[in-house]
């Protein structure tokens, strides 16, 4: 029906939220707890002119809900809120300015920017105090009553592979497939792209268990950006916490549904990157697009006796307050519809520390962790945090509720300096290699807990840690002081590009040895996409705006010999990985408990084959280091593996430690010889270089 012959609204249900069709009508819900009247907008197909407006004639419970009967899927809307405009009190209520429903499931049209998305005048000399009269609605997205029209999963969702098993791939939607010459060009940057069989056969190949995908909810290209030419590429500035990017979509939002299916037939996982700490509403100084403008003091923390201003423990203008109830169901009603509606099968929280904050700060115990951990829906996912934030006591690494795994930054930093040969790292280095026992084995938590990597879309990749002292972020146009400081990267000898093959054979030697310690280590393995095959960004380390080749993978890389080769790498170590339960501990357990005779689960050892005492593990010198590991075999038999590190610049000869084994060399990562069986009783490791060992029987076993 055409909105504009639409001409009576009715009470309504206040659940659930959002605009809900029941085949003869629209049940429309919104929550706002200061708000005096809320008004919804009709507009034409296009959302170009405003057709009718009604008053939500109810409230119940601070919920403001209307049903227009007759009213069917595809309507485009939004809402205004009347209340007071009291900034300094918290309240920022301006009627002239249209508002997304914070529940909308799908969108249109883009946003165009104009002064009219302020809510307050531009350049006025009372800035934010003042109050802008000019409609924003011709500047605005618009809603759409989405057609939740069931979709036919069939048996393609796989079970859920076990923590223990997984392999992190992490991937931007469009990145992925921007520069892919061998799809047809609208495919090309969308969640389509996702479901082409040789992506998924690539993914096979190497032996992951799971992608992770940058944000994919709709998200604001950010007015500074715009104005310098960028676009904000990451998407880490979330406008609609239910629908998806519209960008990433050709025609629906069944595509990413399509995808995600194709992913699940091919046994892989999806788990989203999601950012609920904050919204792209921005500091008092930001536009008025949804929450700000439906209830400013309910959706976000103020600073407590001057709620004029936001608490910014996000860095990003404003922060979430998970505190209040209704905000807290929206974050988890989004939640449940990724996972149901979806099917996805893990989040990544952004700043998952202000998630955790509550008014006395981080508490492990939070209102948002309390509510997911027993949600039945949520609960039994991937789920993932990013244990820090900028705020007070922000650093919260291995402070996190059972339940939930951490990116583990000390795993990317320790493992960088190990290889790049900084002293003092030999402890630091043992410890990463075993779980981080030091950060997580407490109140019965997994290996799994630590999601171990060397690179993520956060900083340099794999090959720019190899060929850049610096970031080289001057395409960012924030002269250079955007991005980490400290990247414990080193070129070795030449920034960026070289032709010189003695730097190039050590650039290579050292990213193989980082890949053999992210894969080949307890915990859960994180691949950047386009690391397995060597993918540049240039020594930028903070793309979050390239939204360009500079981001995008590039595929004739993995296409050449070199890119070959490194991805057949990876698929050597992810296959070891699976061959061998030591490589994968399932719990922390007794270090010292003996699997074999004389074989304990974890044993550290000198080149000489001596087990490392007090005196050599405080060596700031020292830096080789040889690893055995066990652990026990479905059939009850141990498996037992040799771990040999070299990061220096000479080879060096391990003396085998005792009990005697028959060996095999699994991996070389200087040679990528085949296996083969030791034939004596040391090994010689290459410089910067890692060497695996496996007992073809456990050491003191009968044959």
């Amino acid at each position: 029906m055409d909105p504009s012959q639409l001409t009576r609204i009715q009470g309504g249900q206040p659940y659930p939220l959002g605009a809900v069709s029941d085949g003869l009508g629209v049940n429309f819900a919104v929550f706002s707890a200061n708000a005096t009247r809320i008004e919804l907008c009709l507009f034409d197909a296009r959302g170009r002119k405003e057709l009718r407006r009604f008053t939500l004639p109810e409230c119940t419970d601070e919920i403001w809900h209307g049903y227009l009967p007759d009213a069917h899927p595809g309507l485009v809307y939004g809402y205004r809120a009347h209340g007071p405009h009291d900034p300094r009190n918290g309240h920022r209520f301006n009627a002239h300015k249209l508002l997304l429903d914070p529940y909308a499931r799908q969108l249109t049209g883009p946003l165009h920017w104009s002064d009219a998305l302020f809510g307050y005048r531009m350049n006025h000399a009372r800035a934010d105090l003042s109050l802008d009269r000019r409609d924003s609605a011709p500047a605005m997205p618009k809603a759409i009553v989405a057609e939740e029209a069931p979709f036919i999963w069939g048996n393609s969702r796989p079970p859920a592979t076990p923590w223990n098993d997984t392999v992190i791939y992490e991937v931007h939607v469009r990145g992925a497939s921007m520069l892919r010459e061998d799809l047809r060009p609208p495919l090309r940057g969308t969640c389509s792209a996702l479901a082409d069989p040789r992506f998924i056969e690539h993914l096979q190949r190497l032996g992951v268990t799971a992608v992770e995908l940058l944000p994919i909810h709709a998200f604001l290209q950010d007015r500074f950006l715009t104005e310098r030419g960028l676009r904000n590429y990451w998407g880490y500035s979330t406008l609609s916490f239910f629908a998806p990017e519209p960008a990433y979509l050709q025609h629906n939002p069944n595509e990413l549904r399509q995808a995600i299916r194709r992913l699940h037939a091919a046994g892989i996982e999806v788990i989203l990157d999601v950012v609920y700490n904050h919204t792209c509403e921005g500091s008092e100084l930001g536009p008025t697009l949804s929450w700000r403008g439906l209830d400013n003091a309910s959706y976000y923390r103020l600073v407590p006796g001057d709620e004029r201003y936001y608490i910014n423990d996000t860095g990003c203008g404003n922060t979430v307050n998970l505190s209040h109830p209704r905000v807290l169901q929206m974050v988890t009603d989004s939640l449940r519809y990724w996972a149901e509606s979806y099917g996805v099968d893990g989040f990544r929280f952004d700043l998952g520390v202000t998630l955790g904050r509550e008014g006395t700060g981080y508490d492990p115990g939070s209102g948002f962790f309390d509510a997911v951990l027993q949600d039945p829906a949520l609960a039994r996912l991937k789920l993932i945090s990013e244990p820090w934030d900028v705020g007070p006591d922000g650093y919260q690494l291995g402070n996190h509720p059972p339940g939930f795994a951490e990116w583990n930054d000390k795993f990317r930093d320790t493992a960088r300096r190990y290889w790049r040969g900084d002293e003092g790292t030999r402890g630091d280095m043992a410890a990463r290699l075993c779980g981080s026992r030091d950060l997580f084995d407490r109140r019965h938590r997994r290996p799994w807990a630590s999601v171990n990597y060397a690179a993520s879309h956060d900083g340099f990749t794999l090959a720019d840690i190899v060929a850049y002292d610096g970031s080289h972020n001057e395409a960012n146009g924030e002269g250079g002081n955007d991005g980490h400081a400290e990247n414990y990267s080193h070129n070795w000898g030449e920034e960026g590009p070289t032709q010189d093959p003695a730097i190039l054979e050590t650039r290579a030697r050292v990213q193989r040895a980082l890949l053999a310690s992210v894969l080949l280590s307890d915990g859960t393995p994180m691949l950047l996409a386009g690391d397995e095959f060597g993918n540049s960004q240039e020594g930028n380390n903070n793309a979050y705006c390239q939204d360009n080749p500079l981001s995008w993978l590039d595929w004739t890389q993995a296409q050449g010999d070199a890119g070959r080769e490194l991805s057949r790498y990876v698929a050597r170590l992810l296959a070891l990985r699976r061959a061998h339960p030591s490589l994968r501990a399932a719990r922390y357990g007794d270090a010292n408990r003996e699997l074999s005779p004389g074989v304990a689960a974890i044993a550290w050892f000198d080149a000489a084959g001596a087990p490392l005492d007090e005196a050599a593990w405080a060596s700031e010198q020292e830096r080789v280091l040889a690893l055995r590991r066990a652990a026990p075999r479905e059939d009850g038999s141990a498996d037992v593996t040799l771990l040999l590190l070299n990061p220096g610049p000479e080879a060096v000869s391990f003396q085998l430690p005792e009990p005697a084994a028959a060996w095999i060399r699994e991996l070389d990562s200087a040679t990528l010889a085949p296996a083969a069986p030791v034939a004596d009783s040391s090994v010689a490791v290459e410089a910067r270089s890692a060497v695996l060992l496996a007992a073809a029987q456990a050491p003191g076993e009968a044959p």
